[in-house]
């Protein structure tokens, strides 16, 4: 008999555990909705059979992934197609009792607009507000790239210096001034540029995604000690802004290079822990409980781990921290940044 294929529901179902602190309330600030991607749907009853395998995820927040997207009129009004479909599952998901609610939507945006065609920019903002039905909390434009595109599964594109752009900064000072939120998503070599960014633009709230993705494949397979130590500064200095709060997830991806994803059996949640806890660690060490919260990146990082293990986990390395703490992680610092 064959082996299930990594990331397949009969793969991730090898690996089965007891449901550590089952009552605990859980936010989980981002995952993704989309058609035919890694050859199959996620959406609501996907998401849900995630969301609803005995952990307790109470709300969710939707981040843009380039998604059902509109195929006419302007390219800048193009991201309202995503949005409107979103928002359509958004209600749906409130009229459900016992599952997640999809409580808001990180939209995007080209944030460069903000020069020579402000008004556009304003246009979208303003549209985006208006479909999401009060859901609308804020916006990534992804900064990711990176010399060797071959090599990764999920390739940035990116144009070079985004985060240097003047015009980029100036749409990032108009999101400050709308109290909406900025989530960041680059490759670890593109951190220092986003300090230069937080400390530039001290107004607006900057949420890190995924750690700023250490990359573990290609080129940068053979360096990651030397990566994880400038990695481990770079969030120090970082963490000094702050304007800056860090999602503590997403480093499951096949790109991050712990090879999961092409295993015989996805990790149990000790694995999980033994392979990654240093990064989480060190994070909640540099930023604090109150700055920080955990993230799922699915089903992304489904195609390395299954929702139950990734959350056992989550609650597998703050075992001695405080209930306090606790919360903030799992609900209270998504609850306070994202409003929800």
């Amino acid at each position: 008999m064959p082996l299930p294929e990594p990331g397949t529901d009969a793969w991730l179902d090898q690996v089965g555990e007891d449901i550590i602190d089952p009552e605990r309330p859980i936010i989980d600030p981002h995952h993704h909705l989309w058609k035919k991607r890694f050859g199959r749907n996620y959406l609501l009853p996907e998401l849900w059979s995630d969301t609803g395998g005995g952990h307790n995820v109470q709300k969710t927040l939707f981040m843009e992934c380039r998604a059902f997207y509109l195929r006419e009129g302007p390219d800048y009004l193009r991201p309202l197609g995503e949005t409107t479909y979103i928002a359509e599952l958004a209600r749906q998901s409130e009229q459900v009792e016992d599952q997640a609610t999809v409580a808001g939507i990180i939209a995007h945006a080209d944030l460069t607009l903000a020069g020579a065609n402000e008004y556009q920019l304003i246009e979208l903002l303003d549209k985006h507000k208006a479909i999401c039905g009060g859901r609308f909390r804020g916006i990534r434009h992804a900064a990711a790239r990176d010399n060797h595109p071959k090599d990764l599964f999920i390739a940035g594109n990116a144009p070079p210096n985004l985060y240097s752009q003047e015009s980029f900064c100036k749409g990032l000072r108009l999101l400050g001034a709308r109290n909406l939120t900025f989530d960041a998503w680059h490759y670890h070599h593109q951190n220092r540029d986003f300090l230069d960014l937080a400390r530039d633009v001290p107004e607006c709230t900057l949420v890190l995604d995924h750690f700023g993705t250490p990359l573990g494949v290609g080129i940068y397979q053979n360096c990651r000690e030397n990566i994880f130590q400038q990695w481990k500064q770079d969030m120090a200095d970082l963490a000094k802004c702050s304007n800056v709060y860090a999602k503590l997830g997403g480093l499951a991806m096949p790109d991050n290079g712990f090879g999961w994803d092409q295993a015989c059996r996805p990790p149990n949640s000790d694995e999980f822990v033994r392979r990654q806890k240093q990064f989480y660690l060190h994070m909640i060490d540099c930023f604090g409980p109150e700055r920080c919260m955990f993230e799922s990146n699915f089903p992304v990082d489904r195609l390395s781990i299954n929702y139950p293990a990734l959350w056992n986990g989550f609650k597998k390395m703050t075992a001695d921290f405080t209930e306090e703490e606790k919360h903030a992680l799992f609900y209270g610092t998504a609850q306070k940044v994202y409003s929800v």
